[in-house]
């Protein structure tokens, strides 16, 4: 098991966020969290990622208990997160955000490679290297917040909410840059509101409301129940 969630409660200013949530990720997967807005998916990210400090339970990554340890400790260990609303240096070039990407590796000759690796698989960050993060289209900005994560070369990449504000033919391009990035090895926590994406993309599904886990399973048993139908598919 390569993530655990152990009975994991969050607060924000006294009030409770996730409420005892256990659910666990295999290596190799993509997971998919799925729920309405407040529900808690972005919590449970900022916690997995150290940007919060649960109340209780605890957080499991290739055997190291990390609830509670700092950001940086966590991206060394594996896990890198791409935020809701991309979070790039906006003022800073394409090239300078992705070796901020990489600012914890010391392999400088590693580190070019996958900066050529990235840029054969996203073209268009090679032709807009010298371009500022706030100039790009949001697409092209989900792209780039993608690649500058990857160029940690994490183990498992929490994504959150990646399709928002995008359009239909973007959304289909960013299926396409998610499998992919699955295909070559990269176990994927996704937060979407998409959830017909979600469903499509994810091995398991986990639904949360008001910030308990409520369902999971495979998306064939998640999309057969009468909750999720008329919750997120208009069924």
């Amino acid at each position: 098991m390569l993530l655990s969630l152990r009975d994991l409660c969050v607060h924000y200013e006294g009030a409770e966020a996730i409420s005892n949530v256990s659910f666990e990720v295999q290596e190799g997967s993509i997971t998919a969290l799925i729920g309405a807005n407040g529900a808690g998916k972005s919590t449970i990210l900022r916690t997995i990622s150290g940007l919060k400090r649960p109340t209780s339970g605890e957080i499991w990554f290739q055997g190291n208990r990390i609830d509670g340890s700092p950001p940086a400790m966590i991206v060394a260990l594996g896990i890198a997160h791409v935020p809701e609303g991309r979070r790039l240096f906006s003022k800073l070039s394409v090239i300078e955000n992705l070796k901020a990407g990489a600012y914890l590796r010391k392999d400088k000759r590693q580190i070019m490679e996958d900066f050529e690796q990235i840029c054969e698989h996203f073209p268009i960050l090679r032709e807009r290297q010298s371009q500022r993060a706030e100039t790009m289209s949001g697409g092209e900005q989900e792209i780039l917040a993608t690649a500058r994560a990857l160029m940690s070369r994490p183990k498992m990449l929490l994504m959150d909410e990646p399709s928002l504000g995008l359009s239909p033919m973007m959304i289909s391009e960013l299926g396409r840059i998610i499998s992919d990035i699955h295909q070559r090895g990269t176990t994927i926590l996704l937060v979407e509101q998409n959830v017909r994406l979600a469903l499509r993309l994810a091995e398991k599904i986990c639904v949360l409301e008001s910030g308990k886990l409520v369902l999971e399973g495979t998306p064939q048993e998640v999309m057969n129940t009468n909750q999720v139908k008329k919750a997120y598919l208009g069924g």
